[in-house]
């Protein structure tokens, strides 16, 4: 078989590709930093940042630039990549974000969150600021985290089972309307055919997932494997013994919870007790 020919010679790495798109349209059009920022209306240091892969900027600035240079669409689509793109993610979740965009069905159980991917953008932000990111990076994992809802989008998206223990929908954010808005999607998801939402009410009584965090994949070749986490580590499991218990105890909490009818239900009546912004 011949050896598949480079066309252009640059990354396939989204990120890295992205930095070297942007950079070479500047230096193609004899531009410094200093003058694309006097035009575009950025601190030269920005594109600096992005020329150097330090920073993936913001969808605004890939479009502002994509005007500038006259390449709509290129640079904007390029960002999306590079921000979806599984490194953005640290370290112990790379290997578990390549399989989450490969699995052919998902189940998850979540403690005290809603799940990653029915997370709001508003949500996800306050959640990641507790974490302590801040500036450019905050907006960058934002960005990266409301990528990842692309996985449930299309005729072709994965089945979707959620647990979501009552505590879920009782930490709420301290902007009401972003909780609000945050219920709302939650419902909104639990309405959609490849989505099955349950919510496990307070009163159930114990149970094996207490404090753990769990999603299971069902992957392309038959295997099934497991992401646990709690509040000291994250841990992917691949073992197939592991996996099997893990998925007896899921289910037997699937067994306590409330079925899809009553769980939507539930969280239309949380949406009630939200107060709403008053009117002007």
């Amino acid at each position: 078989m011949p050896t598949r020919r480079v066309i252009t010679g640059r990354s396939q790495e989204p990120r890295k590709r992205f930095a070297e798109e942007v950079r070479s349209l500047r230096t193609a059009s004899g531009e410094s930093l200093r003058d694309l920022g006097k035009v575009v209306g950025w601190d030269p240091s920005l594109f600096g940042k992005l020329e150097s892969g330090a920073t993936l900027g913001s969808p605004e600035v890939a479009e502002a630039l994509d005007q500038h240079y006259g390449t709509p669409g290129l640079l904007l689509a390029l960002w999306e990549l590079a921000v979806g793109d599984p490194t953005q993610f640290k370290e112990q979740y790379r290997r578990y974000m390549g399989l989450e965009a490969e699995a052919i069905s998902l189940w998850q159980y979540s403690v005290s969150r809603p799940p990653g991917l029915l997370q709001t953008a508003g949500y996800a932000r306050e959640a990641l600021a507790v974490g302590g990111l801040t500036g450019e990076e905050l907006d960058q994992q934002v960005a990266a985290r409301i990528g990842r809802r692309r996985v449930l989008e299309g005729d072709d998206a994965p089945p979707f089972r959620i647990l979501l223990s009552e505590a879920v929908l009782r930490n709420s954010l301290r902007d009401a309307q972003e909780w609000r808005e945050q219920l709302e999607f939650l419902a909104e998801a639990a309405a959609r055919p490849r989505i099955t939402l349950h919510v496990l009410p307070f009163g159930a009584g114990l149970h094996g997932l207490d404090s753990t965090d769990v999603m299971f994949l069902r992957l392309l070749d038959g295997r099934t494997v497991a992401y646990a986490e709690n509040d000291v580590r994250g841990e992917l499991v691949e073992e197939t013994s592991r996996v099997e218990r893990l998925h007896r105890t899921y289910d037997a909490v699937r067994d306590l919870a409330l079925n899809p009818a009553e769980s939507r239900t539930f969280i239309l009546r949380m949406l009630e007790e939200v107060p709403c912004e008053p009117s002007t």
